[in-house]
């Protein structure tokens, strides 16, 4: 089969490793790419939000089947575009792909169909935001609708950082004029839980946890996601099933029945509370840094799953898992989430990539000649994989400290709350 994967970052280079693998590959073009996926795959200079030039490519090179990485193209409706051009696409159509895209209308759709959330409030005036907040008090959790690369909600745990929080999300959504979403702040612990929809079956993918706050100890801004591991201590077998059966199946069959049937992998980011899982937020792709972790731990061939999710037969094919746990460690640029320098080189790659267990994906880098430079905020995915946690961790680490870019920062306690259960 002929592949084309969209994307450019560390889920894009983590998918391509894994595609690359597969016995039904024959060839693998990806667009735009990255230097790690260009190991990979044949990178293609096409504009991605050009939905006409991505199918006339993949008419003209026979492509069997498009994968699309990121949230933007499928919100976009990239997938409706190429259905209408007969390509098959791995995603969901941008009315499925809402719920990443709005979390209005996901807030809305669990509100129908009483799947369990935080209980909410929209507001399109800011003064009434506010003094929603002075009414209910903090902690509480302000998000702004639309895409905003997991920078688009503030945990605010004093009243003062919740009035500030209202200013601060009402700047970004003023453009698109999109509701602001204040939410109930919810306490457990975290968890992520993929699974491959194909429009009415559901097959459990895994479950990861990943670390969105910039510096250790959970402290800093909210990120795109330092660092992850997986599986999830706390996503126990019983509470895979209540989150399939209160969460997700819900989900597909409300989509399926407003004839928007969902096809392709739905991440649902959970909170563990004393009640039970609790949806936080919907992202209609792989995650990232989760997939990272995902791909190294995935037994059976990707491309047939991908195929069969397309394709309506997901009862026809298995989903195992490697014993193994598996880390990844995000190194960014100095200064990520806010402003950071772009164009310092990075060394060492390949000595730290020969450590049992390692594998290293490329977020945001690119080449000046035989040089690598750094081109992103998150710019590589440092991923191991170990018997326990705790060897995936140390090799990771070990990893990290083989790198040469002294203009990067990394976290150094990714995987901490799982080992110290």
């Amino acid at each position: 089969m002929k592949v084309l994967l969209i994307g450019a970052g560390g889920r894009e280079h983590a998918l391509a490793w894994k595609l690359a693998a597969s016995p039904l590959l024959t060839k693998l073009y990806a667009a735009p790419g990255n230097p790690g996926i260009g190991e990979e795959a044949e990178l293609i200079a096409l504009n991605i939000a050009d939905h006409r030039a991505v199918a006339d490519f993949s008419k003209a090179n026979k492509i069997d089947l498009v994968v699309v990485g990121p949230e933007a193209p499928l919100c976009a409706g990239l997938a409706d575009h190429l259905d209408r051009a007969g390509i098959k696409a791995f995603g969901p159509k941008a009315k499925a792909a809402a719920l990443e895209g709005s979390k209005s209308f996901t807030k809305e759709l669990c509100a129908a169909h009483g799947i369990p959330t935080a209980r909410f409030a929209e507001f399109r005036a800011r003064e009434a935001a506010k003094d929603y907040v002075k009414q209910h008090g903090a902690p509480v959790v302000v998000k702004a609708d639309g895409l905003h690369a997991g920078k688009g909600v503030v945990v605010a745990m004093t009243m003062d950082e919740a009035i500030a929080a209202v200013d601060q999300v009402f700047t970004m959504s003023e453009e698109s004029e999109a509701p602001v979403v204040i939410e109930e702040y919810l306490e457990g612990e975290e968890a992520s839980f993929f699974c491959l929809v194909d429009g009415e079956k559901i097959a459990p993918f895994a479950s990861a946890q990943d670390h969105k706050r910039a510096f250790d100890g959970d402290r800093g801004p909210n990120t795109g996601g330092m660092g992850a591991f997986s599986p999830a201590p706390a996503m126990t077998p019983a509470m895979e099933l209540r989150a399939l059966e209160e969460i997700v199946r819900p989900t597909a069959e409300a989509l399926a029945l407003a004839g928007t049937p969902y096809r392709g992998v739905l991440y649902a980011g959970l909170m563990l509370t004393a009640e039970g899982p609790k949806l936080i937020e919907y992202n209609v792709r792989f995650g990232d840094p989760e997939c990272q972790v995902l791909m190294p731990r995935l037994k059976d061939d990707l491309l047939t799953l991908l195929l069969a999710t397309c394709d309506g037969t997901l009862d026809q094919v298995s989903v195992r898992w490697r014993d193994e746990a598996a880390i990844t460690v995000v190194m960014a640029s100095k200064g990520y989430p806010g402003d950071y320098a772009s164009g310092s080189e990075i060394k060492g790659l390949e000595r730290a990539a020969k450590i049992e267990g390692v594998t290293i994906f490329h977020a945001g880098t690119k080449r000046d000649g035989k040089r690598l430079l750094a081109s992103g905020g998150r710019v590589l995915n440092v991923t191991a994989i170990g018997k326990t946690l705790k060897e995936a961790q140390t090799r990771a680490y070990r990893a990290v400290d083989l790198i040469d870019w002294p203009q990067g920062f990394c976290r150094r306690d990714i995987g901490w709350r799982a080992l110290a259960r």
